[in-house]
């Protein structure tokens, strides 16, 4: 839906709290369609992971040739890469990028990274590559929710995204900050959307294979995310220059 006047002339703070006003009451869909005509260049960032499709729905509802962009750590399970390609084509999605670690041969030869440090394995198969890949865009939405986490508890629709290694800022969007998990599954379902097929096996949050485990019944959903390990994110969230250390992309 458009603005009701132009807010590219403006600083990426005052665009940010402009958007939040008005997008407060807004369903999921009008926030995209806000964030569209707000940000000049604009990509959509997804794991493609047991709670994606949904996002990747509503933004297909928008603009099918929305930028997707697909970080590949080459350590996924071949679920999920058959899960992307079932889900772009089911969707129409027709700018999907898939991004890979350029220097993993060199960084990471016999793959063993993450059982030594796990977080030098997620900066260089996911973080970095992302950062990279994000350069050319002024903003990115995020499928991240309030009930994901404490730190998430207060998430708008709009931040500004000042990362600690440059001056410059993006614009992050969150259309699904409000939703909770029946959301979720309710417009799953009521849209007949394709499941990550992990998710019936066990796997309510699915990242790369060496570090996802199945999860077992009254055990939080991300239990299964680098068990056992002092690390529940990867890395790729920041605010005020800072990792952000829980929560899932999408």
């Amino acid at each position: 839906m458009p603005l009701d006047e132009p807010v590219l002339t403006t600083a990426p703070d005052s665009r940010v709290a402009r958007l939040n006003v008005q997008m407060r009451h807004h369903a999921a869909r009008d926030v995209i369609s806000a964030a569209i005509d707000a940000v000049e260049n604009l990509a959509l960032v997804s794991s493609f992971g047991a709670e994606s499709v949904a996002l990747l729905h509503l933004a297909s509802r928008v603009k099918k040739d929305l930028p997707v962009l697909f970080i590949d750590t080459q350590m996924l399970f071949p679920e999920t890469l058959a899960y992307q390609r079932e889900v772009a084509i089911n969707l129409g999605l027709s700018k999907i990028k898939i991004i890979r670690a350029p220097d993993i041969a060199t960084q990471d030869p016999d793959g063993t990274l993450h059982q030594r440090d796990p977080d030098a394995c997620c900066a260089l198969r996911k973080t970095a590559p992302l950062d990279s890949a994000l350069q050319g865009f002024d903003g990115w939405i995020t499928g991240r929710k309030r009930f994901q986490s404490g730190t998430r508890e207060q998430l708008p629709h709009f931040e500004a995204e000042v990362r600690k290694d440059t001056a410059a800022a993006r614009i992050k969007v969150n259309p699904l900050a409000f939703w909770s998990p029946m959301d979720v599954a309710d417009y799953i379902i009521e849209n007949n959307l394709p499941r990550h097929p992990l998710v019936a096996r066990g796997y309510p949050s699915i990242g790369c294979a060496p570090c996802t485990t199945k999860v077992m019944p009254g055990e939080d959903p991300r239990a299964g995310r680098w068990r056992n390990q002092p690390k529940d994110e990867c890395g790729i969230h920041f605010a005020e220059g800072r990792i952000i250390r829980s929560g899932a992309l999408t």
